[in-house]
């Protein structure tokens, strides 16, 4: 089976909300699933005794406090009662097609990392677990009202416990970890697989209120660009993109693209960084001068038909 291990944030607020949804949907995965939290945040030892999960509350912080992905890691390889393990984020609600898809690869070639792109969803309440129907719920609301967010979001990855013998002193709940996971399973040879087609990870929406400099802390503080010079040095960044394999409805299938993730990774940033220039030496100076002649004409973007607006959402992150 599965031991599934994480590491939350505070039960306090909307956080509690959403980290107390993820975790109930794991717990109702399978019996034989096994959940383990680290770290000694306020109301997670009381959670695991709710939920019946294991709990262990010391790990290792970085000197701003942040907790340590090697510390996380190896307690959960030493810990886990199962071969395979999964580290989710504790916002992630995970169902039935998570643990398919988790089955699937377990029988086509068990020395793999799965990984998958997240739905981003605006979730207040708590959701109703009595339901039977719950699962079929979220999951049409996700795809009705989320995002698909792009390949750089990383927020569970699958692997056999032994994958990660050797994790330099990176930080969770800063960026660039993630990017390290799967290049350095990559190096060490194991069968990268996105399996975004047939797995709808719902993430939970929240804001970035525990750090405090809010997402500007969490992009650009210390941790942060401590994150990024190690991992850059320990192993080739990379993302779901640079996957060598997809999971779909007929099987493991070869992506014959992902060797020019790089390449495309360049290429975006390129172009991002001339349409900021375009959009603020150009385009936005245009409207601004324009805008009293087409108000006067009636030329409003909420004027437009639907039709004219409509196409798949992005997340301003990712356009």
């Amino acid at each position: 089976m599965l031991t599934l291990f994480s590491t939350p944030k505070p039960f306090l607020g909307h956080i509690n909300v959403i980290q107390r949804n993820a975790l109930q949907s794991w717990k109702l995965l399978d019996p034989g699933v096994e959940v383990i939290l680290f770290g000694d945040d306020e109301g997670a030892a009381e959670v695991c005794q709710e939920f019946g999960f294991r709990h262990e509350p010391e790990v290792l912080r970085s000197k701003l406090g942040t907790k340590r992905l090697d510390s996380i890691f190896g307690k959960a390889r030493q810990m886990a009662k199962h071969e395979m393990v999964c580290y989710a984020n504790c916002d992630i609600i995970l169902t039935q097609d998570f643990l398919e898809a988790h089955r699937r690869l377990a029988s086509w070639n068990p020395n793999h990392l799965m990984v998958g792109r997240r739905t981003d969803t605006d979730i207040t309440d708590p959701l109703d677990f009595s339901d039977s129907n719950w699962q079929r719920r979220i999951v049409d609301i996700a795809k009705r009202d989320g995002i698909l967010r792009f390949y750089h979001n990383i927020d569970y990855f699958l692997f056999p416990r032994g994958l990660y013998k050797e994790i330099p002193p990176l930080v969770i709940g800063r960026i660039w970890w993630d990017h390290w996971l799967v290049g350095k399973a990559r190096s060490l040879g194991a069968a990268v697989v996105d399996v975004t087609e047939v797995v709808c990870a719902v993430h939970q929406n929240h804001d970035y209120g525990y750090h405090p400099k809010g997402f500007e802390g969490v992009w650009n503080d210390e941790d942060a660009r401590a994150n990024h010079g190690l991992a850059k040095a320990d192993s080739r960044l990379c993302t779901i993109e640079d996957a060598p394999y997809r999971l779909t409805k007929s099987g493991v299938e070869k992506n014959g693209a992902y060797w020019a993730a790089p390449a495309k990774r360049k290429i975006r940033r390129v172009i991002a960084r001339t349409r900021s220039a375009f959009r603020g030496r150009v385009w936005h100076p245009l409207l601004n001068l324009t805008r009293p002649v087409r108000h006067a004409l009636g030329f409003k973007k909420e004027a437009l038909p639907d039709s004219a607006q409509s196409g798949p959402r992005k997340h301003w992150m990712d356009q």
